[in-house]
């Protein structure tokens, strides 16, 4: 019997309030037999985990995941961080009336009870529930320091509040901490949702529904429907829905999205076509190869959600530091409160080492990498930069030799007429031949002639000569227009022309050549610029 090969899945992980928790929950699973691998990245909320299926199941991890006080169960980020915002609201309304109490004398302390008993056990909630959960699996992180500081705060005030002590209550403190923190958090949620940006735009470069060709009748459905062996119809000016192989027709497809090559492609029977790109011209009929998850587009996307979920090595080193930081912390609050309770009792100790549980917090140390791997990955898919992971982020630094795919990444990305042979009356004809045609290197070919003013001309008996040009009469005259394979004489500046790079198209009539029209895609104004800052 084959021995099965560890599966590698990438899950999400809600409820994680600090980089702490993303190590906590990394150390757990990789001290679960059966599990080879586990990264947590906080930033994106997601956890890349390989495991031997044999030994573990996938939702025993999501259990273990669970006794930790966390869910793998994907929920409403903006409700989330709504909740975030509302939480913050309160606490800060109460922590200004906590605030005004203490200094003007006015306010009831039993009131102050009330408003940082609201505030402790219901917005602070999940850092209490965090932290219990991880007490359980002798683990610690930073919601360990909030409750510890903001509690002992609390309850001396409390003892305060019904005379168990003699003193002045610091209900304002925990109050205002919590609403500090709450804000916080509420900042990097929306920094997390504007990190994933890049892949909901990738996403919606899918068309929602294909029209498909069933029982002889064509009826749109959605694209979650399309099954592998449908045969679609795809029209004029829209997106290709999944991969495929024409059937039947003939097209030009621009596939920009994907290569970056300006200029469609002729596609004719048995041609692949790849989901999210788009149908230029003509109406075809395509058959489903690769739907869903198997798609180009959804590969493409996996890549950039591995990307962001993987760690760096500098991140590794950054964790280990922000391991030992939470335990650190612990053993100097201790250390805090002893040295200053014998130097000058208990109020100045406890206000002391409340002091060093909230301040001393490892989030930013163990966010800022992360968070920087996430928004520089998203950035870059945003503008159609694809990064394998994050190590190659991090030693991109070391490189010294770039090479460039130049069609729209130093061109623009859009073709244009850069040489005429012949005069402007080669122009005319040929304009006029391809007034009516919606392929790019047609269009280029009239919006030169409308640069110019040239005048185009009627054209009657018009042949189109799939891919290899068109034909068509002016006057008495037949012109033929198209790519050099038509001619039988080819005149020297044409393989000059095309070793430049150039697409280059001939017209003459059936007794000769009457001259050349170059296309290319030319060099961005600012691709020296670029090139420049580059080397710098």
């Amino acid at each position: 019997m084959a021995k099965l090969l560890p599966v590698k899945q990438t899950i999400p992980i809600e409820g994680m309030h600090c980089a702490a928790c993303a190590i906590t929950i990394g150390k757990v699973l990789r001290r679960t037999p059966g599990v080879a691998s586990a990264d947590v990245n906080y930033a994106t909320e997601k956890a890349q985990i390989k495991f031997d299926p044999t030994q573990i199941t996938l939702d025993k991890i999501s259990q273990i995941i669970a006794s930790l006080g966390y869910s793998t169960a994907a929920s409403d980020k903006d409700r989330q961080i709504n909740a975030l915002f509302i939480k913050f609201i309160v606490s800060a309304v109460f922590a200004v009336l906590a605030l005004w109490g203490s200094f003007i004398g006015h306010l009831n302390v039993y009131i102050q009870l009330v408003l940082a008993s609201i505030v402790q056990f219901w917005a602070a909630w999940d850092f209490y529930h965090t932290t219990w959960a991880s007490l359980k699996h002798r683990a610690a992180n930073m919601d360990t320091l909030i409750v510890l500081g903001t509690t002992v705060a609390y309850i001396y005030s409390a003892a305060v509040a019904f005379g168990l002590i003699r003193g002045e209550p610091y209900f304002d403190t925990s109050i205002t901490i919590i609403a500090l923190i709450i804000l916080g958090k509420w900042l990097e949620a929306r920094a997390r949702g504007k990190t994933s940006e890049a892949i909901r735009r990738l996403i919606q470069l899918q068309p929602k529904t294909a029209r498909v060709i069933r029982g002889g009748q064509e009826i749109d459905v959605p694209i979650d429907q399309v099954q592998v062996g449908d045969k679609l119809r795809l029209r004029p000016g829209e997106k290709v829905p999944v991969d495929g192989v024409v059937e039947s027709g003939e097209t030009s497809i621009d596939e920009s999205m994907v290569t970056g090559e300006s200029i469609p492609v002729y596609k004719h029977e048995q041609d692949t076509v790849i989901g999210a790109t788009l149908n230029t011209s003509g109406s075809i009929i395509i058959r489903a190869t690769q739907v869903g998850s198997a798609t180009m587009l959804a590969q493409i996307i996996k890549l950039v959600e591995a990307a962001q979920a993987s760690r760096a090595p500098i991140q590794k080193l950054v964790d280990a530091i922000s391991g030992y930081f939470v335990p650190a912390v612990l053993m100097l609050a201790v250390a805090t409160f002893a040295g200053w309770y014998i130097a000058a009792g208990f109020l100045p100790a406890m206000l002391n080492t409340v002091a060093v549980l909230i301040i001393a917090c490892p989030c930013a140390l163990g966010l800022a990498t992360p968070t920087a791997l996430v928004v520089g990955t998203g950035l870059a898919a945003q503008k159609g930069i694809l990064i394998k992971d994050a190590q190659a982020l991090e030693i991109a630094y070391k490189v010294n030799h770039v090479v460039f795919d130049k069609t729209g990444t130093l061109t623009q990305g859009k073709p244009v007429v850069t040489d005429i042979v012949g005069g402007q009356k080669v122009l005319q004809i040929a304009a006029s031949l391809e007034r009516n045609s919606e392929h790019p290197l047609a269009q280029a070919i009239v919006e030169a002639a409308s640069r110019t003013a040239v005048k185009l001309l009627d054209v009657t008996k018009f042949v189109s000569l799939t891919g290899r040009g068109v034909k068509g009469t002016i006057g008495k005259i037949e012109y033929t227009l198209g790519n050099p394979g038509l001619f039988t004489a080819i005149p020297a500046e044409v393989a000059k022309l095309e070793d430049q790079g150039k697409t280059v198209v001939m017209i003459g009539t059936d007794k000769r050549v009457l001259g050349t029209i170059a296309i290319a895609d030319t060099l961005r104004q600012t691709a020296a610029a670029a090139i420049k800052l580059l080397n710098q």
